[in-house]
């Protein structure tokens, strides 16, 4: 186990854990349910998202033995039978509005076991959640071809034109009546929405009207393989043509080693509405060229290009230098969808060579990192508001229109708010502008605490810039609020006058801070000031408005503070 963990982590994989289904029941169940579940032992591996070629076992184990040198990489190869001979897949148009896509291929003579043929059906499992994102992309078919006749039909009709028998069903049903079957399908209803509101439903035929499969919902029950089937005919159907592309490469690949002439693949023709026809799977094997000093920079590391070549061919890239070991040019097999870019190569050769095994340099720049001073003085100022007992509270960045508007006695344009194109609930429509609805909002929440509630929050609001490259811009607020049976309007301003203490802000006019009597909307009638500090407008303290306390749910009287800390720092 500790050997496989270690080739594992060479490899570039985590083995997460080794279990049993009997342990993983137990754990999620109880003891009572895990009885008589099977001991054998599972391992549980990490597998990047886009190494398709590495989710089953056939790949994985390829994998890794090309990786330990002991056997060389598979070639792959396409049979393109004798004309007439091959089986041929035609797409109507009316498939455009529905599923547009689909491409197929046939594994010959393939020699099924128990154990290959439920990983052949795990591994589409795998494929339909990940790279097919939940089926919605591509759909994967695969059928006994001994039990029906090319050519086959891919075509849409309504779904009360469409009956046959579903997999694993006893009798036939329409596309409707199987709608409404899987509803309740722990596995299938998760599917049936990709098609559900479709005027047509997409549908593959055989030549005598056999049903293959209703992707992305079910194949036909005619059409089942099983351990037995010598030849499997696989259609991917989809809405996006380059994914299918790269999932029917990734079965055919993975499931051919099993056919009579291991690694050869029969290839099938597709016939396109305006007549044009294409041969797949494609199984495409390209060329690329990087440097090698590319590759030693990235990494860190200085190999020379023969055994930079020697470690990307046990990574499956089959690699050689050329021209006077300037070049390597690589060979992209089919089974790598994932080489997008030369950075992609430059990874493999970095796993190959033992990410342990790359010396550590210290960096050529020194610099010290250090503490915004923005967020230094914000820590300070908690710390501080605490100890005047205040509860520090923390609540969204996303409000309603209302609770920054119509709520505190504004319109909503003079708030500059930013709003939220497609919000997905009422209550995120808009950045908030203002710190003090969220603890408000925080009171309502806490009304049966004990009175009186004293809370603050030194957060971030935002309002519309057009002057920033951003259109926005954001300020750090400092909002606190008294709420109590009396408004408590000199507590307020007795914490106003301990934070001007602590920012060592005398309480004169020249070089200090001063308030002035003013009117604010969400603000009781002359009981409300300006504060005035370093030369502007920072704020405003005061009691609340009637209004915005019942708007907020409140039933006492409510003193608040809200001032912008930035000119501070």
């Amino acid at each position: 186990d500790e050997e496989f963990n270690e080739l594992c982590f060479e490899f570039g994989l985590e083995l997460d854990e080794i279990t049993s289904e009997k342990d993983i029941i137990s754990k999620e169940k109880g003891e009572e349910k895990a009885k008589g579940a099977s001991d054998t032992v599972l391992y549980k591996i990490d597998v990047p998202a886009n190494r398709y070629d590495l989710l089953c076992l056939e790949g994985l184990v390829r994998g890794l033995q090309v990786f330990k040198e002991r056997i060389n990489l598979p070639r792959y190869e396409k049979i393109i039978p004798a004309q007439g001979e091959g089986q041929r897949l035609i797409i109507t148009e009316e498939t455009v509005q529905v599923r547009p896509h689909a491409v197929a291929a046939v594994l010959r003579n393939i020699n099924f076991t128990k154990e290959r043929y439920d990983s052949f059906i795990d591994l589409q499992e795998k494929l339909h959640q990940n790279i097919c994102r939940r089926r919605a992309l591509v759909a994967i078919g695969t059928h006994d071809l001994d039990t029906i006749s090319g050519p086959f039909t891919f075509t849409a009709k309504a779904p009360s034109e469409i009956k046959f028998k579903p997999l694993n069903q006893s009798q036939e049903y329409t596309a409707s009546q199987i709608m409404d079957l899987y509803r309740t399908d722990s596995h299938l209803r998760h599917y049936l929405h990709l098609i559900e509101n479709k005027p047509l439903y997409p549908v593959i035929y055989d030549s005598n009207g056999v049903v293959l499969s209703m992707p992305p919902i079910i194949n036909g029950d005619h059409t089942k393989i099983s351990v037995n089937t010598r030849n499997v005919f696989v259609e991917c159907t989809g809405t996006d043509i380059t994914k299918a592309k790269i999932v029917l490469d990734i079965i055919v690949t993975m499931f051919s080693e099993y056919c009579e002439k291991p690694f050869s693949v029969e290839a099938a023709e597709v016939v396109y509405p305006n007549g044009k026809t294409h041969i797949y799977p494609e199984l495409a094997y390209r060329k690329e060229k990087v440097k090698p000093e590319l590759i030693n920079k990235k990494i860190g590391i200085s190999e020379t290009p023969s055994s930079l070549a020697k470690l990307l061919t046990r990574m499956c890239l089959k690699s050689h230098v050329t021209g006077n070991g300037n070049n390597i040019e690589i060979e992209i097999p089919p089974t790598r969808a994932d080489i997008i870019h030369a950075c992609d190569i430059v990874e493999d050769a970095a796993i190959a060579y033992g990410y342990n095994n790359i010396q550590m340099t210290i960096p050529k720049t020194y610099t010290i990192a250090n503490q915004l001073p923005l967020n230094k003085l914000t820590e300070l100022l908690r710390l501080d508001l605490a100890a005047a007992g205040f509860t520090e509270a923390l609540t969204f960045a996303l409000c309603s229109q209302e609770d920054i508007a119509d709520k505190l006695g504004m319109d909503i344009s003079a708030t500059k708010a930013v709003r939220i194109a497609n919000p997905k609930t009422a209550e995120f429509q808009v950045a908030r502008t203002t710190l003090l609805p969220g603890l408000l909002k925080t009171i309502a929440a806490n009304r049966k605490m004990p009175l009186p509630l004293k809370l603050f929050e030194i957060s971030d609001i935002v309002v519309k810039d057009p002057n920033t490259d951003v259109g926005a811009r954001n300020y750090r607020h400092f909002c606190a609020v008294y709420y109590n049976k009396s408004p408590g309007f000199e507590i307020i301003h007795g914490l106003l006058d301990r934070v001007m203490q602590l920012l060592e802000v005398p309480p004169n006019e020249e070089n200090g801070y001063t308030i002035k009597a003013t009117e604010g909307s969400a603000f009781f009638p002359g009981r409300c000031a300006e504060i005035f500090a370093k030369g502007q407008s920072i704020g405003k303290l005061g009691v609340l408005h009637p209004d915005v306390i019942t708007k907020f749910e409140l039933t006492m009287p409510c003193s608040a503070l809200e001032i912008n800390i930035e000119p501070f720092v």
